[in-house]
């Protein structure tokens, strides 16, 4: 059977896939949902939401649930061997989201599938990708639908189906990369009030790291890693003795909710795109949970896609705008990479000698204002820019404002941000606009340059000191490239 011609098909609906699907919805965009198990997930996985990410969720209209749910971190502490190494703030300043959002991942799912919903989409559930036959203007994917075969005509298709990616594997993109040797446990658990529910324990350890994150007042999120896998999943005594060994002192775990075993591995795709199938999130890259990047990186990644998807389908898109998914995030998931196996490597190092310099070093730095800066920006995701990218003129980094909160624009549209300057010609500002009929806006802001903001909220070009005439020229060319 085959189904209605499709503008995005999405596989997989964790919360990559749930996000892109209703960002297709608000957008107007004909989408489907495909998703082999038959229903969301009831455990909590990944749990930490980042302020970039948060600022995501405030353009898309969604942040509301997230913030109404969330336990709200603002502190991290390093401690070994009961002794507490580092006490860091992690309140970034420039964004109005200054803290980590503790939310379980099956309710950030439940809160994207409402959302999905409330724009009228649906996930179709038990219904497995099987291949793609991609033609010149569209792809065919064959799938099976509760056991019986079905077809869908997309005209871009993008996986989200996690590591084992079937949609990664028919594109045949290879996974690079390796495992870590040790396995992991996570256990969710009911804990005494010893630790303050706003701070996050990083325990690292020579018999192995220790993470520990409030989910709430006397609920903790705790990964650790483990020599000998006992049962099918880890017992509360086997999270007691751990917390005991290499855990704060005073902290008890008295209940266990859900538990499981892990290995992890560091590895990801060479490119995000082949032809008209992209893939994105696990499917694309997948890393040490130390650090809390996964779903924070694959949310940023849709985002970053679904506008140059909706120029596209709406027949708007230069031929380099969707070439620059990969060439955008690429660089960014390097680094998300590098910083979370650093961080892993260095909680878990056999080696005495790093241990002591590490728990030298630590102490030293930690309690540095340029240190903890820089540590917030790269965790948080305010630093991101897309400095390279062949659509983007100068660093590329983010904007974030009252002209872009809320959700009050469902179209990609570029904004031309800034006040009228001395050297302004009154009509070359509009005749940018008429140029761009539909997809450049101008708005006006208290600011000394010209800004041009990309609708995911990066700005594409600044004027800095130059002549506005020269900068509006630039803004036109670099337009041509992208748009039509």
């Amino acid at each position: 059977m085959r189904e209605e011609a499709l503008d995005v098909l999405i596989v997989g609906a964790g919360p990559v896939g749930l996000f892109l699907a209703s960002e297709c919805a608000r957008r107007g965009l004909r989408h489907c949902l495909i998703e082999a198990a038959a229903r969301q997930s009831e455990h909590s996985k990944a749990l930490a939401i980042f302020p970039r990410t948060l600022e995501i969720f405030d353009m898309a209209g969604l942040v509301d649930p997230f913030l109404a749910a969330a336990n709200r971190v603002n502190s991290i502490a390093v401690i070994a061997h009961q002794r507490r190494l580092a006490d860091m703030r992690f309140a970034p300043e420039e964004s109005p989201y200054p803290f980590i959002a503790m939310v379980p991942q099956d309710v950030t799912e439940r809160l994207l599938l409402e959302a999905l919903e409330r724009a009228g989409g649906a996930v179709d559930y038990r219904t497995e990708f099987l291949s793609a036959e991609p033609a010149a203007d569209r792809v065919i994917v064959n799938a099976r639908r509760r056991g019986e075969p079905c077809r869908f005509e997309a005209s871009y298709v993008v996986g989200c189906d996690g590591a084992h990616s079937a949609v990664r594997a028919a594109i045949g993109l290879t996974f690079e990369g390796g495992a870590y040797e040790d396995s992991f446990m996570l256990a969710d658990v009911d804990t005494n009030e010893t630790l303050p529910a706003n701070q996050m324990q990083l325990c690292p350890n020579e018999s192995g790291p220790v993470a520990i994150f409030p989910m709430g007042r006397t609920r903790r999120r705790v990964v650790g890693t483990v020599a000998d896998r006992s049962g099918e999943a880890p017992s509360l005594e086997l999270v007691q003795r751990m917390l005991r060994e290499r855990g704060p002192d005073g902290l008890e775990a008295r209940a266990l909710h859900w538990s499981s075993y892990f290995r992890i591995h560091h590895r990801q795709t060479a490119r995000l795109q082949s032809g008209r199938l992209f893939v994105a999130g696990d499917a694309a890259h997948i890393h040490s949970p130390f650090g809390g990047q996964g779903m924070n990186t694959g949310l940023q990644d849709v985002w970053n896609l679904v506008w140059k998807l909706e120029l596209a389908v709406r027949g708007r898109a230069a031929g380099s705008l969707l070439d620059s998914y990969t060439a955008e995030r690429r660089p960014v998931i390097r680094e998300v990479l590098e910083t979370t196996d650093l961080l892993t490597k260095a909680m878990a190092t056999p080696s005495k000698l790093a241990q002591v310099l590490r728990d030298t070093l630590i102490p030293a730095v930690s309690h540095l204002a340029p240190f903890q800066h820089a540590l917030a920006t790269r965790l948080s995701g305010l630093g991101i820019g897309y400095h390279g990218s062949p659509i983007v003129e100068g660093p590329g980094k983010r904007y974030f404002s009252e002209l872009v909160r809320g959700g009050a624009s469902s179209s990609s549209r570029f904004l031309l941000v800034g006040a009228a300057r001395e050297d302004a010609d009154p009509g070359a500002r509009q005749q940018l606009v008429e140029r761009f009929r539909g997809l450049v806006e101008t708005r006006s802001e208290r600011r000394d340059d010209l800004v041009l903001v990309r609708p995911d909220g990066y700005v594409a070009l600044a004027s800095g000191h130059r002549k506005e005439a020269a900068v509006l020229a630039s803004m036109h060319a670099l337009l041509e490239r992208q748009i039509r």
